[in-house]
């Protein structure tokens, strides 16, 4: 068997609550991760998401590469989606029960990385239950114990952009792509994922139902979804 979690980075968008409906149909759950001000703009459609029982986590407040901060601006930024996101479960009338975080970028801080592993520990947030991922790198790199969620591979769509010259085709080499420089293969028995997309409403104008288009790809090759699962 080969299973799946499926991440969605950079809620709220336009296009969330049709994404968020796809996935209800498909009795998909997804760990939603969200930028502060990216809620704030889109607010209504990120309510949807969370009353419709997705996972919402904080993704910082301003989506900005953490080694490019000091370790006082990182925790700022991300106090500051943790204060977004607690009201916005307050308004929708949802416990907040789980509280992951997911760096922009994957960029986990530079010389930070350890004090805001520390941070994140002081302050209980909640990793993700990642000992069922099986690649050797995922401990090299110090990801088993990183409280932070990471992913195994990653659809790239939102380099889907006018004149990038990378197309949706480009999708489906990848995730055919028997010998992936980065990330483990995607269609392989016996193989576990911690998969990321992207909520980006420009992707949609380029390719509309980029999500249902790789998503139904998943399910018809067999692929099922796990339910987010936390070390607590």
């Amino acid at each position: 068997m080969n299973t799946v979690l499926l991440t969605i980075d950079d809620i709220a968008s336009k296009n969330t609550p049709t994404i968020v409906g796809y996935l209800k149909e498909k009795n998909i759950k997804a760990i939603l991760f969200a930028a502060g001000e990216n809620v704030e703009r889109y607010y209504e459609e990120a309510i949807y998401a969370v009353k419709s029982g997705m996972i919402v986590g904080n993704h910082s407040y301003s989506h900005r590469a953490f080694s490019t901060l000091t370790l006082e601006e990182a925790i700022e930024d991300i106090e500051k989606c943790e204060a977004v996101l607690d009201k916005l479960y307050q308004d929708s009338g949802v416990e907040r029960v789980y509280r992951p975080f997911r760096f922009p970028f994957g960029d986990k801080g530079g010389a930070n990385k350890d004090a805001l592993q520390e941070y994140f520990s002081e302050k209980g947030f909640h990793k993700v239950d990642d000992r069922h991922i099986p690649y050797p790198w995922w401990s090299e790199f110090g990801l088993r114990k990183d409280i932070d969620t990471f992913w195994t591979f990653d659809f790239e769509e939102y380099m889907i952009r006018p004149g990038s010259g990378f197309t949706k085709e480009n999708v489906w080499e990848k995730m055919h792509n028997k010998h992936p420089q980065n990330g483990a293969v995607l269609f392989e028995e016996g193989n576990r994922h911690f998969l990321l997309m992207h909520a980006h409403d420009e992707t949609e104008e380029m390719v509309p139902e980029y999500y249902k288009l790789f998503i139904d790809h998943l399910l018809e090759n067999g692929i099922t979804f796990d339910e987010p699962k936390f070390l607590v």
